[in-house]
């Protein structure tokens, strides 16, 4: 299934599946096909998530979500988001062929977005469940300068929509999410599946470096203010800042010197950071130290800089008794429980406080990478997710 959505592409010869684009409305089609002919209700939402439900007869019954989502990121995986979709929908269709009654509604959700890549906004899908989409967002622009506001009218959603798409939080039993581990840990420990114990907290910012350009041939090194120079520097003092602290890692993934000349010093650049901790002091001191940096090294350099924080989310904990529930499971199917913290950002996190939440990771190859082409899972250890999440669902009271 894996490999039949990443057949719908925005790029050639790999996978992009950006948010209302052509390439992610037909993933949304697959997903609601295959959620129907498992025998659930599925509909695709204003927002554009994928829900399938199996009704429970229970009375005063609550609804167990478990998600994940289908965006990609540019040149992606096929397994990032995607996995927990699909484990979630063959664990679903199994229920139905058992005709299994559970305690409570099972929602197995394919969230719309939540990579952020074409709005700078991630969590769309997932935000708007959980009844904490920010209205502000709506006026994001992508790289075309179309806002998404303006998409959505396109497909007559406006706030009112959007709000009514809320999840009351008494009405839910909690959130599980599948999620490959997009990192090296359980590879490096030989294990299939890891439970997860907290999502680290980030912040997000864009900076902008002020100089003063230059012929490249007639200034002298002494007396140049070079932005992309600066820059350099910073991108060092994030790096040493935070290889300083285990578990606090600090990327800048982008960085331009926007209309540069090879014969042009730098007038000036223009760079992304991204800070993250799994506990939000841990984070802030170092954005605090990494601020007072900026300041010394721009100051000394002649330069100017301005920092724009573009999203801050905190540390989310999973709740300790879904935790449990995974371990317990983990266990029965002979495997040692591992527990570990995630680097990475998910949909579960905008349900903490709305609700309980559990993750479980699954093992990747290839030294863990992810947001990648070489991305990879063995059908075995997706098999022994499956088998978990199951076990997990049906003790679930």
């Amino acid at each position: 299934m894996a490999d039949r959505l990443a057949q719908w592409s925005e790029m050639q010869g790999g996978l992009t599946c950006t948010y209302f684009s052509n390439a992610h409305q037909a993933v949304a089609q697959d997903l609601r096909t295959w959620m129907r002919s498992a025998g659930l209700r599925a509909e695709i939402d204003a927002v554009g998530n994928v829900v399938g439900r199996y009704e429970s007869t229970a009375p005063g019954a609550r609804t167990l979500i478990v998600g994940s989502h289908y965006d990609t990121v540019a040149n992606a995986g096929r397994y990032d988001g995607r996995l927990g979709i699909l484990t979630a929908l063959v664990v679903a269709e199994e229920l139905v062929r058992a005709q299994q009654q559970l305690p409570f509604h099972l929602e197995v959700i394919g969230f719309a977005e939540e990579e952020g890549v074409r709005f700078s906004a991630p969590y769309i899908g997932s935000s708007v469940v959980a009844g904490r989409f920010d209205a502000a967002l709506l006026q994001r622009s992508d790289s075309k300068g179309v806002s998404l506001g303006t998409v959505l009218h396109e497909h007559s959603v406006d706030l009112t929509t959007i709000e009514r798409l809320a999840r009351r939080p008494q009405s839910l039993r909690g959130y599980l999410e599948i999620h490959i581990e997009q990192g090296p840990q359980l590879l490096e420990r030989d294990l299939p599946l890891g439970i997860v114990t907290s999502i680290a907290g980030a912040v997000r910012c864009r900076i902008a470096i002020e100089g003063v350009a230059g012929h490249a041939g007639t200034v002298p090194m002494a007396l140049r203010h070079d932005a992309a120079a600066a820059a350099a520097e910073i991108v060092l003092a994030v790096e040493q800042r935070c290889a300083a602290v285990p578990g606090l890692v600090g990327t800048v993934g982008q960085i331009e010197v926007p209309h540069g000349l090879i014969n042009v010093i730098p007038g000036r650049c223009e760079f992304s950071l991204d800070v993250r901790a799994t506990d939000d002091t841990t984070r802030d001191a170092a954005i605090a130290d990494i601020r007072a940096a900026i300041e010394e090294i721009t100051k000394r350099r002649g330069v100017t800089a301005v920092i724009t924080e573009i999203a801050r989310h905190s540390a989310v904990p999973c709740a300790p008794a879904m935790q449990q529930a995974f371990a317990q499971a983990v266990a029965r199917a002979g495997i040692a429980p591992f527990h570990l913290a995630s680097g990475a950002g998910h949909d579960a996190e905008q349900f903490a406080g709305v609700t309980d939440i559990g993750m479980l990771f699954v093992r990747c190859g290839n030294g863990g990478i992810s947001h990648n082409p070489l991305e990879t899972i063995t059908a075995d250890d997706a098999d022994i997710a499956a088998r978990v999440l199951l076990d997990v669902i049906t003790n679930l009271h």
